[in-house]
């Protein structure tokens, strides 16, 4: 098969297109060929060096996919939606989804959403389970005490988490902000659901969430960046609000008024997904099924892609995610 190696660590033409072999289904496994392989953040850090496969899973990039099933343990009983040999999937992967063929747990494989393309559907799986766990099972958005529905604040609004958050929630009926480098990609937040897009290079986003909150402060606040705007973060909370950390782009050293976090009655959780049990991200996806699937069939959300590479082309693929030009998914396809 081909497949996008990282052949040394370093800037994005270390991105080759080689041949390996197709990798074989274990138990719980099936073999898919893949359509299209979306791109991330994890992908970048990982052919810088910085983020290593773990234990056991291919040194090939790529965490979500989307193909058809051609083969595999499809007798395992974690094949609770009756998935068969040809059927549409995409899948969360732990490594390996820059290839023609990829393996992936059954648990981990969701059917294609209804009238979706395999393009669509490959730039599901990282920022739909991500933005699930962290938001709605971590930060708990939901109601709060008094029945009102709670409010969110996304950073990095044009990212492919961003936009995805931005989409679920507005679509579950809570207030969202989001944060963006530019204009366009604030009207972009806009149009996909957030009450105000806000230039974090032009206007000061904890002002502008707490003129727009009537000073309360938001219930919860998904945050990519770290680093300086932990603080800020803390200080954008309501009462009880709770901080939900994905990433670290902006560094790891910060300063934190602890008192704040005492008075406010505050909750901080940082989590990371890929080394993550099958069980735990298998619960994940019944929720996102139950939950989501239904949005995105109906139309109310939908991926936002935002450009689609050919697998030799995957360097231009990196060069664009580290520009930040972007706005929601870049997708590598197998078809192209």
């Amino acid at each position: 098969m081909k497949a996008i190696a990282i052949t040394a660590f370093g800037a994005p033409e270390v991105l080759q297109l080689v041949d390996r072999p197709q990798p074989v289904p274990q138990a719980g496994e099936v073999l898919i060929k893949v359509a299209a392989s979306g791109v991330n953040r994890p992908d970048v850090s990982q052919r810088e060096g910085n983020y290593p496969p773990p234990p056991g899973i291919s040194d090939l990039p790529g965490l979500e996919i989307a193909g058809e099933i051609v083969g595999g343990d499809l007798s395992h009983p974690d094949n609770i939606w009756g998935l068969k040999s040809g059927s549409a999937v995409c899948a969360l992967v732990a490594g390996g989804g820059y290839a023609e063929y990829c393996v992936a747990p059954i648990a981990q494989c969701l059917p294609v959403p209804a009238g979706l393309s395999m393009v669509a559907a490959a730039a599901l799986p990282e920022t739909y389970f991500t933005v699930w766990t962290n938001v709605f099972d971590r930060a708990r958005l939901g109601h709060a005490e008094d029945g009102r529905l709670e409010s969110l604040l996304v950073h990095g609004g044009g990212s492919g988490i961003g936009v995805t958050a931005i989409q679920i929630a507005h679509a579950l009926g809570h207030r969202v902000f989001a944060t963006a480098g530019s204009e366009e990609k604030c009207r972009a937040t806009e149009r996909l659901g957030a009450a105000r897009g806000i230039n974090y290079k032009s206007e000061d986003f904890v002002a502008v969430v707490k003129e727009l909150t009537e000073g309360r402060g938001v219930d919860v606040v998904l945050d990519m960046v770290a680093g300086d705007y932990i603080p800020r973060d803390i200080d954008c909370l309501a009462v009880d609000g709770r901080l939900a950390l994905v990433a670290v782009l902006g560094g790891t050293d910060t300063r934190v008024d602890l008192l704040k976090v005492l008075m406010k009655r505050l909750t901080i959780s940082g989590s990371t997904l890929r080394a993550r049990s099958i069980a735990f991200k298998q619960a994940i996806a019944r929720k996102l099924v139950e939950r989501v699937w239904p949005l995105l069939e109906t139309g109310r959300i939908k991926p936002e892609i935002y450009a689609t590479f050919a697998p030799a082309a995957a360097p231009e693929a990196h060069r664009l995610m580290e520009s930040n030009q972007h706005i929601g998914k870049i997708v590598i396809d197998w078809e192209k």
